[in-house]
């Protein structure tokens, strides 16, 4: 069988381990988006690169202390989203998503924190290091949530004991709740899980497939999305048990619906992915519409920066790199190129201010987002890097490395590019 691990209200259990005075109260963990990224000053910035799997970033601000203050703009409103409510501020109406000012009118009495992103990424190494130890087979999907494979260790009929004794020896040697599923396919694990919630266990067997899922609603399942979800409500199609019945109209939808419908009715397990290399990393900002071009320009520098220091760090070539941009009023942007040379941050700056100008299609729009990545790495595609550049990249290349050195030290912001003044 098959195991999903998810931590319960894991920013929140992550700050109760280490402030338990917050233990049994309502606690919401928000943030502003990272404005302070693109500041003049020193902007505070953390680099963590420990863990994997799909929405772990690398790039964090580091918030001093826990003050509201913090969340306060020059106005006086108070700004932020949420990132985790604890079940005590869900019994409000409180979700994740919500605005840290909406949270506060419907609880007053909510304790906010500031993230700590260093002590969540060091928890879900400890935790990822303390499941190896225990199953031979895990995949980290996400921050907070691993999958593991117990075929051949652990038989089917002790793997409810097994997954009951795993989560309270996660409380016990982590002091972090934590929600177990299990089944044969990865994908129903996953559904078990949300069942279990908070701090539960909860097993589906292969026969019982059917009527576990009966209920479900179908948005509730990864990978039915909003496209998905208009055409299942054309054909009135509400629930999982829904879509399983209409089998021969899902088939009809395409290959993707059926690969989709397997997941579903458990006909694929699914494969854990245990040590995938990284295959890209970015970067990306929100941040009040803003039309002034040179602006844009310089947070391009900006983040162009932060991310070359991180490519630097993985030494890793990318040879893929791309740019969007989501506008106020106007459909989003979004390009990307190829350019097989040895990678340095200069080259870097530049490749991202040319796509910035390729991208820009609404020139007089105002811009609220703007994201940067790179990927297919040359160890990993086996691209032949160009010889006609490759002596002054090297030299370019060279100079990364020595300003490594100093921002390991003293921090990114340590060395700059005047267009960022």
């Amino acid at each position: 069988m098959k195991i999903h691990i998810d931590l319960d209200c894991f920013f929140v259990s992550a700050q109760r381990t280490i402030d338990p005075d917050l233990i049994g109260k309502a606690v919401g963990v928000g943030g502003r988006g990272d404005q302070y990224i693109f500041s003049h000053e020193k902007s505070n910035q953390e680099l963590l690169l420990n863990n994997s799997g799909s929405f772990v970033g690398s790039f964090f601000h580091r918030y001093a202390g826990d003050d509201l203050n913090q969340f306060i703009d020059a106005d006086g409103r108070v700004r932020g989203i949420l990132t985790t409510a604890s079940y005590e501020a869900r019994a409000y109406g409180i979700n994740t998503g919500m605005s840290i000012h909406e949270a506060l009118i419907r609880c007053p009495q909510l304790i906010i924190k500031g993230p700590n992103m260093q002590l969540y990424h060091r928890l879900s190494h400890e935790l990822h290091q303390f499941l190896q130890e225990r199953i031979p087979l895990i995949e980290q999907a996400s921050i907070d949530e691993f999958y593991g494979d117990l075929e051949g260790w652990i038989s089917d009929e002790e793997v409810p004991a097994f997954i009951d004794h795993l989560r309270h020896e996660i409380k016990r040697h982590l002091n972090l709740p934590v929600s177990i599923g299990a089944a044969n396919s990865k994908h129903i694990a996953k559904l078990a899980t949300e069942s279990a919630k908070p701090f539960g266990c909860y097993t589906v067997v292969d026969d019982n497939v059917s009527s576990f899922v009966h209920s479900i609603p179908v948005q509730k399942f990864p990978g039915i999305g909003s496209a998905m979800q208009r055409k299942c409500a054309q054909y009135h199609l509400q629930t999982l048990g829904d879509l399983l019945r209409a089998k021969s109209l899902i088939f009809s939808w395409g290959p993707y619906a059926q690969s989709l419908y397997d997941r579903i009715s458990g006909n694929d397990l699914g494969e854990l992915t245990v040590s995938a290399p990284r295959k890209s990393i970015g970067i990306s900002r929100t941040f009040d519409p803003i039309t002034n071009r040179d602006e844009i320009r310089r947070r391009i520098s900006i983040l162009s920066r932060h991310l070359a220091y991180a490519i630097t760090k993985l030494e890793v070539n990318p040879t893929t790199f791309s740019l969007s941009l989501h506008y106020l009023h106007h459909p989003k942007s979004h390009s990307a190129i190829s350019e097989s040379r040895l990678f340095n941050e200069q080259r870097f700056r530049q490749l991202c201010r040319e796509l910035f100008a390729k991208t820009d299609l609404h020139i007089s729009g105002a811009i609220t987002h703007l994201g940067i990545s790179a990927g297919s790495f040359s160890v990993h595609s086996r691209r032949t890097l160009s010889l006609i550049d490759y002596e002054d990249d090297a030299k370019a290349r060279a100079f990364d490395q020595k300003s490594r050195t100093i921002r390991d030290k003293y921090g990114c912001d340590a060395l700059k590019w005047g267009s960022e003044l």
